[in-house]
């Protein structure tokens, strides 16, 4: 099981280089951030953690965008993988964002994985004209046309909310397919749109039955007629006790993700020698 950690990103505190760096320097195999293009100051859609319209914190408001973070990172780091927990696409033109994320794998070496979310704010969504009930569509369209764009010499597609006629699209991504994990709660529908779409789950805060989601998700993956395993990313929101991480070991979580604090590079370098030392990385 491989360890990350995700920074959620603000205009304040440590910079997304610097974390990345220093995550790679003390053991750590991912360092993700995170997206929110704005936050509208009215909204009706209720915050998963909060139950209602209020935000936990003020980071939402302050994300720096996810690309130009990761891409700054690569530039100062050389191994550690480039991910999000979670993006957005459906926010962005997904001709453009497929540009974007095959320049990024292609400039750092082949190191991107996509963590994608179909979008609790539909305040936000609806700012996007993405209709709130056809997000799962509108997600599952755009990224079957990037990765049209990052595999074919002339690239279409035609659906309902994206098309475009044959295209040349360079750079092709570095991987031959770029991993897509997807941020959502792990209920039925969600691991059916994962095994029809993408190539694994990452768990939202606070979810509980790591252990029997993952087998439903397997479950899914298997009937959906596909090979191999799902990626499993979780939020870990505990302390890494050795039988926590045995039981995520054992049911075939593959990325453990540890948050950050957005505070000075002090801080946040100290943190990071300190948690890796508690798991027992580079030892």
């Amino acid at each position: 099981m491989r360890h990350g950690v995700v920074l959620f990103t603000s205009d304040r505190g440590i910079r997304p280089a610097e974390a990345a760096a220093a995550a790679e320097s003390a053991g750590f195999a991912s360092f993700y951030v995170p997206e929110h293009t704005h936050i509208p100051v009215r909204r009706d859609a209720a915050h998963p953690g909060t139950g209602d319209e209020t935000l936990p914190d003020d980071r939402y408001l302050r994300t720096l965008d996810p690309w130009v973070s990761l891409a700054t990172a690569a530039q100062a780091t050389s191994t550690i993988r480039l991910s999000t927990a979670v993006c957005l696409p459906v926010e962005s033109d997904p001709i453009t964002l497929a540009k974007t994320i095959a320049t990024l794998d292609h400039l750092s070496g082949g190191r991107v994985t996509i963590g994608a979310g179909f979008g609790w704010n539909t305040d936000e969504l609806a700012d996007h004209h993405v209709p709130a009930d056809r997000r799962r569509t509108v997600l599952r369209e755009y990224l079957e046309a990037m990765r049209a764009l990052w595999t074919q010499e002339e690239a279409s597609y035609s659906g309902e909310f994206v098309t475009f006629g044959a295209s040349w699209a360079y750079p092709k991504p570095t991987q031959e397919r770029i991993p897509v994990v997807i941020g959502a709660g792990g209920g039925p529908k969600t691991f059916e749109w994962i095994a029809r779409s993408a190539d694994g789950w990452m768990t939202t805060p606070g979810e509980g039955d790591i252990t029997g989601k993952c087998d439903r998700l397997r479950e899914a993956w298997s009937a959906a007629g596909r090979s191999g395993e799902p990626q499993i990313h979780v939020l870990a929101m505990a302390k890494p006790t050795p039988e926590l991480l045995g039981g995520w070991e054992q049911a075939g979580v593959t990325d453990a993700i540890w948050g950050l604090p957005d505070r000075s590079t002090e801080e946040v370098v100290a943190f990071l020698g300190r948690h890796a030392e508690r798991l027992g990385l580079g030892s």
